[in-house]
């Protein structure tokens, strides 16, 4: 319990003045339930024997100081001020719990938003290893989960607890046989609790991995729809739901239904108590149904206040240990990206070229780099140097496993390299990466559209009303785009689909390639970008390519060597090493190795 205090601080990251401040109020709220409570015990007691005013030092002091005229006025007084307090504390109570849903949500908000930060920020090895699904279930459900699964249930835990404390204090000056048979209640029903708790830990356990199961199939079985129905493997995605469904609902269930079983149980007892203690009462003391009627009064009122105050907070407790498991899914990955990471300050809209990039007039040159994949046995890339000079095209050719992915991926910064270096004019891109990759463009070979305007999908990342027409419409121009814009319904304004379903694979790619054009890099990386193309858009996708020869620096993984005829240099990878290079003629026609095209 003391770890996970101490994780759910972290994770609140400067809130705990906010809990503190909520806390006072709730212990404010508790001590004026447990004053009128009181007060209406007194006032029962008081109406059934008015006399007994003057037995009580406090009431008759109170009763001569407002120099009332009779006892009634004085109980007419004394209504009214539990009437009112009732009144204010009901106020207090529904302010209190205004206040732990908007901190509930507020937090769920801030947390959803700091882990998309991170994992945007996260390395790419980070993502090369996780599953999105397990990071929108993070995102999206394991923040509910704590905020309003822990927090808020545990901000209800302490104001609940300091009632059933006060009114327990309470039974004590009453009847202290109450008092211990309650004190027994209330520990039988904790040890009941205290048996369910690493069942309740489990099922909670159970319904974060079933939810995150259920994400996953989702993003599988509509993210390759058109497969799926071609194939007709609905029903296979279909049982897979119904299992991850069946094992959360499962685990929810009998967690929120064993969660509310001490609630239950206290209740019987209590109610058992009550008949058995009127029995015990006439039967000692016959004739005196007066002092029972008072007596009765208060212990239901008393049990009917504790009963949902005990209830509500074993209820909560029970919650917070099957929501537990969050805490330890998002404090696992707030430790390990804010470790050694600086966090992306909120950026202003972005702008073009209002962005640092490196200085770049002579050549990129690649020293002995070399790279392997986390707890991989093999080096993909080992030794490779080469140098690029400004304005110069070089197409990258080999099998596949040959390393050329790896090496663009390290070009981009996506992976750092573990030996050697990359320069630029004899400055490592790694002393400032950012400014390093704001002088690239990349254009792979599956491009990833928004289901927004033909527009927006362009100038990608670009707010609405800060696009630049006069670059948009270059970048159209350049990517062979035209004919298509004039065909489609709304033209720019054209809702291309989700992840562009609406349009056809080289139609996507040219997109592609008018987005790395709109934002004007200096650097055009191609990863396999001609190679879902038919060969007709492939050759005017070339031409396009083409025409920057000189302009932009280019760096090309081939699908086809059509493609790479017009680079200066040719590398050929092999097993993370630099085979042959040379012009187009030397490395293909030359046949300086014998090379087939993938």
């Amino acid at each position: 319990m003391q770890k996970q205090l101490i994780k759910s601080l972290y994770i609140l990251d400067g809130r705990q003045k906010s809990l503190i401040l909520m806390v006072t109020l709730f212990l404010f709220v508790s001590g004026i339930e447990v004053i009128s409570t009181g007060l209406v015990g007194q006032f029962i007691s008081l109406a059934t024997d008015p006399g007994s005013i003057s037995k009580s030092d406090f009431f008759n002091a109170v009763y001569q100081r407002l120099d009332l005229n009779s006892q009634s006025q004085f109980l007419v007084v004394l209504g009214s001020l539990v009437v009112a307090m009732f009144y204010f504390k009901s106020s207090l109570s529904f302010f209190s719990q205004k206040i732990i849903f908007e901190f509930g949500f507020k937090l769920q908000g801030d947390l959803s938003a700091r882990l998309m930060n991170l994992y945007l920020d996260a390395p790419y090895t980070f993502h090369l290893s996780r599953n999105s699904a397990s990071l929108i279930q993070n995102i999206i459900n394991e923040t509910s989960r704590f905020s309003q699964g822990v927090i808020a249930p545990g901000l209800t835990c302490i104001s609940n607890a300091v009632i059933t404390i006060a009114l327990v204090g309470l039974l004590i000056k009453i009847n202290i046989m109450a008092m211990v048979v309650i004190t027994c209640i209330l520990l039988l029903s904790y040890l009941l609790m205290l048996s369910l708790k690493s069942r309740i830990s489990l099922w909670g356990k159970q319904g974060s991995d079933a939810n995150t199961e259920m994400i996953r199939v989702i993003n599988h079985s509509l993210g390759g729809l058109k497969e799926t129905k071609v194939i007709g493997c609905e029903s296979y995605f279909e049982d897979q739901m119904e299992t991850q469904t069946k094992k959360y609902s499962t685990s929810a269930s009998l967690a929120l239904s064993f969660g509310n079983l001490p609630r239950y149980v206290i209740e019987a007892f209590l109610i058992s108590f009550l008949i058995g203690f009127t029995f015990l009462f006439l039967a000692t003391n016959q004739g005196n149904t007066q002092g029972l009627s008072a007596t009765l009064g208060v212990f239901a009122l008393v049990s009917i206040r504790l009963l949902p105050a005990v209830g509500n907070l074993l209820t909560s407790i029970n919650g917070i240990r099957y929501s537990a498991y969050s805490i330890d899914k998002i404090h696992l990955d707030l430790m390990e990206l804010e470790k050694n990471a600086i966090i992306r300050r909120k950026s202003k809209p972005f702008v073009l070229n209002a962005r640092p990039t490196l200085p770049f007039e002579n050549s990129i040159i690649l020293e002995n780099v070399t790279y392997s994949y986390p707890n991989a046995q093999m080096k993909s890339l080992e030794g490779i140097s080469l140098t690029i000079r400004k304005g110069e095209s070089i197409g990258l050719i080999g099998k596949s496993g040959a390393g050329k992915t790896t090496l663009v991926d390290v070009i981009l910064g996506l992976l750092s390299t573990q030996i050697g270096d990359i320069k630029v004019d004899g400055t490592s891109i790694y002393k400032d990466l950012r400014a390093w990759q704001n002088m690239i463009g990349y254009v792979p070979q599956s491009i990833f559209l928004v289901d927004d305007t033909l527009e927006k999908n362009i100038a990608f990342g670009v707010s609405g009303h800060l696009i630049d027409s006069q670059r948009l419409r270059k970048a159209i121009l350049a990517a062979q785009l035209e004919e298509l814009i004039e065909h489609l319904p709304n033209g720019l304004n054209t809702i291309v689909g989700e992840r562009g379903v609406l349009l056809s694979g080289g139609q996507r790619q040219r997109i592609g390639i008018a987005r790395a054009l709109y934002h004007e890099r200096e650097i055009l990386v191609f990863d396999e970008a001609t190679a879902a193309l038919d060969n007709e858009t492939e050759s005017l996708v070339t031409e396009a390519i083409k025409s920057l020869s000189g302009t932009k620096t280019m760096i090309i993984i081939a699908h086809r060597l059509s493609t790479i005829q017009h680079c200066d240099h040719i590398y050929q990878l092999s097993q993370g090493h630099v085979l042959n290079s040379g012009s187009y003629d030397e490395v293909i026609l030359g046949k300086k190795v014998q090379y087939e095209a993938i």
